[in-house]
């Protein structure tokens, strides 16, 4: 299996999640990135789990899912196809699956 990151020492202190990503090292804090970690006591906020790929992070007992890209501030870019819709359609018809 390919791994979309190398993602080590991860670990949270009160809300601030730390990790080490691809040898740059994060501190994110949770309550910010969503309701479910915002509202999650601090004992479940330290279960944290990395993906095998190396993709996201989960919390097995909030269900709460994050991508480490999305951790990161790493962007994407649109597929071709899905660019060109959204310029012609406006990105509401897109996300709407329109």
């Amino acid at each position: 299996m390919n791994q979309h990151h190398i993602v080590k020492d991860v670990k949270v202190e009160g809300t601030t999640l730390h990790m080490i990503v691809d040898g740059a090292s994060y501190a994110v804090n949770l309550r910010d990135q969503s309701p479910r970690l915002r509202n999650a006591s601090f004992a479940s906020l330290g279960r944290v789990e990395v993906s095998a790929s190396g993709y996201g992070l989960h919390w097995p007992e909030i269900d709460e899912d994050l991508s480490i890209d999305g951790l990161i501030g790493v962007g994407h870019e649109l597929p071709r196809a899905v660019a060109e819709r959204a310029a012609e359609y406006g990105t509401n018809a897109v996300a709407q699956g329109e």
